[in-house]
């Protein structure tokens, strides 16, 4: 068995026992045993009660979090024209159409968002099995295939999280970095959970939220009381 180093054993040590505890405690408990020399980020892992593989069971949604992320987000953005101008115009990194596709198609995905025009859904369509396991695929239902591209641009930029149910049924997010003061770590951290809770497909029965855990990056997870963290 591996050795485990001297940080590793003082976090799990400080973890030791603590389950099941509220949001605000799993925030101050997080960023007291942070000692990276990077502003790690805090995830959050929901385990849902839901078949991601039904359809009537699929949870997906976006949510801007009040007080941002913290992530410099890469956007990348499909459309022509005056479009691909305004894209560019309000901060787009990347924007392009078949020169776009053919660098995608070629491996290089230097970006966390992709938003595209409805006209060019056809080209970036041929990119689904590249884009899709990724969670990169635009989609109208989370705002990114759209006209509006400079507000989908500024949404992703200031701190918009998308969030979609994995096949185990779990949902993921970055919801801020540990330098950020405890209020506003609870405050992204709430309105997350709020909207996976308002995520409720129609299809899921009995127990919705099974479980929720938070983590830093480098760090041990804790898991947060479900009654706590549900206010709604």
């Amino acid at each position: 068995m591996a050795k485990l180093g001297k940080r590793t054993r003082s976090a799990r040590e400080a973890f030791a026992g603590k389950e099941n505890v509220t949001v605000e405690e799993a925030v101050a408990l997080i960023k007291g045993n942070s000692n990276t020399k990077f502003d790690e980020t805090i995830d959050i892992a929901m385990s849902l009660g839901i078949d991601p593989r039904h359809a009537d069971q699929m949870v997906r949604g976006v949510i801007g979090l009040p007080n941002g992320t913290g992530k410099n987000v890469r956007v990348a953005v499909f459309a022509r024209g005056p479009k691909a101008d305004e894209a560019t115009a309000a901060g787009a990194d990347i924007v392009g159409a078949e020169d776009l596709m053919e660098i995608v198609q070629g491996g290089k995905i230097d970006f966390d968002r992709c938003i595209a025009t409805p006209d060019m859904m056809p080209v970036v369509g041929r990119l689904g099995k590249v884009l899709g396991p990724r969670n990169l695929m635009p989609n109208p239902k989370v705002g990114t295939v759209t006209m509006d591209v400079a507000a989908a641009v500024a949404a992703a930029k200031g701190g918009e999280v998308q969030f979609k149910a994995e096949k185990g049924g779990v949902v993921h997010a970055g919801v801020g970095k540990v330098s950020f003061d405890e209020a506003k770590l609870v405050e992204n951290i709430r309105a997350f959970i709020g909207a996976v809770a308002k995520a409720r497909p129609a299809g899921a029965k009995g127990a919705y939220m099974l479980k929720i855990a938070l983590s830093s990056t480098m760090g041990p997870c804790v898991t947060v009381s479900v009654d706590n963290a549900v206010t709604e």
